[in-house]
Protein backbone atom coordinates (compact mmCIF):
# COMPACT_ATOMS: atom_id res chain seq x y z
CA UNK A 1 0.00 0.00 0.00
CA UNK A 2 1.35 2.98 -0.91
CA UNK A 3 -0.19 6.65 0.25
CA UNK A 4 1.94 8.81 -2.01
CA UNK A 5 1.41 12.55 -1.98
CA UNK A 6 -2.06 12.16 -0.67
CA UNK A 7 -2.61 14.21 2.76
CA UNK A 8 -4.54 11.21 5.04
CA UNK A 9 -7.81 12.44 6.26
CA UNK A 10 -8.75 14.06 10.11
CA UNK A 11 -10.11 14.99 12.70
CA UNK A 12 -9.35 18.18 13.67
CA UNK A 13 -9.73 20.39 17.11
CA UNK A 14 -9.39 23.75 16.27
CA UNK A 15 -8.78 26.57 19.75
CA UNK A 16 -11.33 28.91 20.21
CA UNK A 17 -8.92 31.59 18.98
CA UNK A 18 -5.58 31.05 16.18
CA UNK A 19 -3.08 27.87 16.79
CA UNK A 20 0.07 28.67 17.90
CA UNK A 21 0.85 24.75 18.16
CA UNK A 22 -0.31 21.65 17.28
CA UNK A 23 -0.46 17.99 18.41
CA UNK A 24 -0.67 15.26 15.94
CA UNK A 25 -2.01 12.55 17.58
CA UNK A 26 -1.93 8.65 15.97
CA UNK A 27 -4.23 5.92 16.76
CA UNK A 28 -3.85 2.01 17.29
CA UNK A 29 -4.48 -0.43 15.64
CA UNK A 30 -8.98 -1.02 14.31
CA UNK A 31 -9.16 2.72 15.48
CA UNK A 32 -9.82 6.16 13.82
CA UNK A 33 -9.04 9.81 14.34
CA UNK A 34 -11.86 9.59 16.79
CA UNK A 35 -10.52 7.37 19.41
CA UNK A 36 -8.89 9.83 21.31
CA UNK A 37 -10.46 13.42 20.13
CA UNK A 38 -12.80 13.63 23.13
CA UNK A 39 -9.85 13.87 25.78
CA UNK A 40 -8.62 16.90 24.65
CA UNK A 41 -10.83 18.59 26.94
CA UNK A 42 -8.95 17.13 29.54
CA UNK A 43 -5.54 18.74 28.65
CA UNK A 44 -6.85 22.21 29.83
CA UNK A 45 -4.95 23.94 27.11
CA UNK A 46 -7.39 26.78 26.01
CA UNK A 47 -7.03 29.46 25.89
CA UNK A 48 -3.73 30.21 27.05
CA UNK A 49 -1.87 27.86 25.08
CA UNK A 50 -4.66 27.82 21.48
CA UNK A 51 -3.10 24.53 20.48
CA UNK A 52 -4.70 22.66 17.47
CA UNK A 53 -5.68 18.54 17.31
CA UNK A 54 -4.93 17.00 14.04
CA UNK A 55 -5.84 13.26 14.27
CA UNK A 56 -5.37 11.56 11.38
CA UNK A 57 -6.86 8.11 10.50
CA UNK A 58 -4.74 5.76 9.23
CA UNK A 59 -5.67 3.67 5.98
CA UNK A 60 -7.48 0.30 6.47
CA UNK A 61 -4.82 -2.53 5.24
CA UNK A 62 -5.02 -6.51 6.03
CA UNK A 63 -3.81 -7.26 9.20
CA UNK A 64 -1.62 -10.86 9.19
CA UNK A 65 -2.44 -11.76 12.99
CA UNK A 66 -6.26 -10.90 12.40
CA UNK A 67 -6.03 -13.48 9.35
CA UNK A 68 -5.33 -11.09 6.64
CA UNK A 69 -8.84 -9.00 8.00
CA UNK A 70 -8.39 -5.33 6.49
CA UNK A 71 -8.43 -2.99 9.04
CA UNK A 72 -6.90 0.56 9.83
CA UNK A 73 -3.35 0.14 10.85
CA UNK A 74 -0.25 2.49 10.24
CA UNK A 75 1.76 -0.79 9.40
CA UNK A 76 1.31 -4.77 9.06
CA UNK A 77 1.88 -7.22 12.24
CA UNK A 78 2.74 -10.30 11.70
CA UNK A 79 3.13 -11.51 15.03
CA UNK A 80 2.26 -11.18 18.68
CA UNK A 81 4.47 -13.66 20.27
CA UNK A 82 7.66 -12.34 18.89
CA UNK A 83 6.55 -8.40 18.92
CA UNK A 84 10.46 -7.35 18.24
CA UNK A 85 10.83 -9.71 15.21
CA UNK A 86 9.54 -9.27 11.28
CA UNK A 87 8.88 -5.94 10.86
CA UNK A 88 6.60 -4.07 7.94
CA UNK A 89 9.15 -1.72 6.86
CA UNK A 90 7.75 -0.45 3.99
CA UNK A 91 4.43 -0.08 5.62
CA UNK A 92 6.15 2.18 8.47
CA UNK A 93 8.03 4.35 6.12
CA UNK A 94 4.84 4.58 4.36
CA UNK A 95 3.44 6.16 7.38
CA UNK A 96 6.14 8.27 8.31
CA UNK A 97 5.76 9.74 4.67
CA UNK A 98 2.60 10.23 5.56
CA UNK A 99 2.49 12.18 8.57
CA UNK A 100 5.17 14.41 7.65
CA UNK A 101 3.15 15.76 4.91
CA UNK A 102 0.86 16.80 7.68
CA UNK A 103 3.58 18.38 10.00
CA UNK A 104 4.38 20.27 6.09
CA UNK A 105 0.93 21.29 6.11
CA UNK A 106 0.68 22.55 9.94
CA UNK A 107 3.78 25.02 8.73
CA UNK A 108 2.33 26.03 5.70
CA UNK A 109 -0.32 27.19 7.94
CA UNK A 110 2.15 28.94 10.32
CA UNK A 111 2.66 26.79 12.93
CA UNK A 112 6.46 26.72 13.42
CA UNK A 113 8.03 23.17 13.44
CA UNK A 114 8.88 23.56 16.99
CA UNK A 115 5.59 23.87 18.38
CA UNK A 116 4.61 20.62 16.57
CA UNK A 117 4.10 17.40 18.72
CA UNK A 118 3.43 13.94 17.77
CA UNK A 119 1.66 11.65 19.75
CA UNK A 120 0.75 8.31 19.07
CA UNK A 121 -0.78 4.86 21.05
CA UNK A 122 0.49 1.43 20.34
CA UNK A 123 0.94 1.70 16.61
CA UNK A 124 1.02 5.17 16.61
CA UNK A 125 3.60 5.28 19.24
CA UNK A 126 6.22 3.45 17.03
CA UNK A 127 4.94 5.92 13.42
CA UNK A 128 5.03 9.25 15.91
CA UNK A 129 8.85 7.81 17.51
CA UNK A 130 9.90 7.11 14.20
CA UNK A 131 8.72 10.38 12.57
CA UNK A 132 9.56 12.75 14.96
CA UNK A 133 13.13 10.87 15.51
CA UNK A 134 13.89 11.35 11.46
CA UNK A 135 11.94 14.66 11.11
CA UNK A 136 15.03 17.29 9.46
CA UNK A 137 13.59 20.16 11.54
CA UNK A 138 13.30 20.60 15.07
CA UNK A 139 9.58 19.51 16.61
CA UNK A 140 8.14 20.40 19.82
CA UNK A 141 8.17 16.71 21.32
CA UNK A 142 7.13 12.87 20.93
CA UNK A 143 4.13 11.74 22.99
CA UNK A 144 4.17 7.82 23.00
CA UNK A 145 1.93 5.62 24.94
CA UNK A 146 1.24 1.89 25.13
CA UNK A 147 4.18 1.59 22.18
CA UNK A 148 7.30 0.81 21.65
CA UNK A 149 10.51 1.50 19.04
CA UNK A 150 11.56 -1.69 17.91
CA UNK A 151 14.87 -0.79 16.80
CA UNK A 152 18.82 -0.78 17.72
CA UNK A 153 20.82 1.74 18.60
CA UNK A 154 22.89 1.41 15.16
CA UNK A 155 19.56 1.40 13.10
CA UNK A 156 18.24 4.32 15.38
CA UNK A 157 21.70 6.43 14.75
CA UNK A 158 21.03 5.72 11.39
CA UNK A 159 17.68 7.37 10.94
CA UNK A 160 18.30 10.14 13.97
CA UNK A 161 18.04 14.04 12.72
CA UNK A 162 20.88 15.89 14.79
CA UNK A 163 17.82 18.60 14.38
CA UNK A 164 15.72 16.40 16.76
CA UNK A 165 18.43 15.59 19.07
CA UNK A 166 17.41 16.88 22.24
CA UNK A 167 13.32 16.75 21.58
CA UNK A 168 11.56 15.90 24.54
CA UNK A 169 9.93 12.23 24.79
CA UNK A 170 7.26 11.20 27.11
CA UNK A 171 6.74 7.61 27.03
CA UNK A 172 3.73 6.12 29.01
CA UNK A 173 2.67 2.29 29.37
CA UNK A 174 0.24 0.49 31.58
CA UNK A 175 1.95 -2.29 34.03
CA UNK A 176 -1.08 -4.63 33.09
CA UNK A 177 -0.72 -4.88 29.25
CA UNK A 178 -1.02 -8.00 27.76
CA UNK A 179 -1.00 -6.67 24.28
CA UNK A 180 1.87 -4.25 24.12
CA UNK A 181 4.29 -5.63 27.24
CA UNK A 182 5.18 -3.04 29.64
CA UNK A 183 8.96 -4.22 29.36
CA UNK A 184 8.85 -3.12 25.76
CA UNK A 185 8.58 0.60 26.78
CA UNK A 186 11.46 0.13 29.86
CA UNK A 187 13.60 -1.36 26.81
CA UNK A 188 12.33 1.58 24.38
CA UNK A 189 13.22 4.10 27.53
CA UNK A 190 16.91 2.60 27.64
CA UNK A 191 17.92 3.02 24.18
CA UNK A 192 16.89 6.44 23.52
CA UNK A 193 18.23 7.51 27.12
CA UNK A 194 21.81 5.24 26.22
CA UNK A 195 21.66 7.92 23.12
CA UNK A 196 21.21 11.17 25.12
CA UNK A 197 17.79 11.48 24.01
CA UNK A 198 15.53 13.70 26.69
CA UNK A 199 13.47 10.91 27.55
CA UNK A 200 10.77 10.22 30.96
CA UNK A 201 9.11 6.87 31.21
CA UNK A 202 5.58 6.88 33.06
CA UNK A 203 4.19 3.46 34.12
CA UNK A 204 0.66 3.35 35.15
CA UNK A 205 -1.71 0.66 37.29
CA UNK A 206 -3.75 -0.09 33.75
CA UNK A 207 -3.90 -2.40 30.71
CA UNK A 208 -3.78 -1.50 27.22
CA UNK A 209 -5.48 1.87 27.26
CA UNK A 210 -5.34 5.34 28.83
CA UNK A 211 -6.38 5.99 32.27
CA UNK A 212 -6.99 9.58 33.97
CA UNK A 213 -3.32 9.66 36.08
CA UNK A 214 -1.94 9.27 32.54
CA UNK A 215 -4.08 12.13 31.12
CA UNK A 216 -3.05 14.92 34.14
CA UNK A 217 0.67 13.85 33.53
CA UNK A 218 0.38 14.10 29.38
CA UNK A 219 -1.59 17.79 30.10
CA UNK A 220 1.30 18.92 32.35
CA UNK A 221 4.00 17.69 30.21
CA UNK A 222 1.99 20.01 26.78
CA UNK A 223 1.83 22.74 29.21
CA UNK A 224 5.39 22.89 29.67
CA UNK A 225 5.98 21.77 25.62
CA UNK A 226 3.60 25.03 24.70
Amino acid sequence: MTLQNTLLPCVEINPPIPASGCVIWLHGLGADGNDFASIVPQFGLWPHRPVRFVFPNAPSRPITINNGYVMPGWYDITSVTKIDGHLDRAGIDDSVNAIKLLIEREEKKGIPSNKIVLAGFSQGALIAMMTGLHYDKPLGGILALSGYFPFSATELTEIASPANASIPIFIGHGKEDTVVPYFLSQMTFDLLKNQGYSVGLHSYAMAHSVNAAEVNDIADWLKMIF
